[in-house]
């Protein structure tokens, strides 16, 4: 006798007798997966401080800011952020090192502002942070103590 293996086995299985609604549904466990990673973006977004400085622009974009008004004046008409990039991505790549310099200089400038307002922000959060630690120290403290007390409590009965 023929064994059931190959082409054939596989119409027979019980697997494809049993009603639809048994079978497992892999889509919907790809989709719960695809909600947990869309809200851990919404907690990431969720935490930044608005109180942090923003980071520095680089060289190109110190000189986009200039870009931008000179573009504008020759093209008025022209709305498209798009076009004025494009257009100040070309000029950059055509400037010499030495034209680059300026707004390397500038860039530089921002950088070391922007250091020097993080160092004083961190300090900030350093001292936010401990002072909430100290509270949840000293109630961490308190709860101790009173777990003790009941502990004693419980001995002298």
């Amino acid at each position: 006798m023929k064994s059931s293996k190959g082409k054939g086995a596989a119409k027979y299985s019980k697997e494809s007798l049993k009603p639809v609604d048994d079978r497992k549904v892999g889509k919907r466990k790809a989709a719960t997966k695809v909600d947990k990673s869309s809200s851990q973006k919404k907690q990431r977004n969720a935490k930044k401080d608005p109180n942090k400085p923003k980071r520095p622009p680089s060289a190109f974009f110190v000189f986009l800011e200039e870009f931008r008004k000179e573009f504008k004046k020759e093209h008025p008409d022209v709305k498209a952020v798009s076009a004025v990039g494009k257009a100040g991505g070309q000029r950059w790549k055509s400037l010499s090192d030495a034209e680059k310099a300026p707004f390397e200089a500038k860039a530089a400038k921002r950088k070391s502002d922007y250091e020097k307002l993080m160092k004083v922000y961190d300090k900030k959060q350093e001292s936010t942070a401990d002072e909430e630690n100290e509270g949840k120290d000293e109630e961490d403290e308190a709860s101790a103590e009173e777990e003790e007390e009941e502990e004693d409590d419980e001995d002298e009965d």
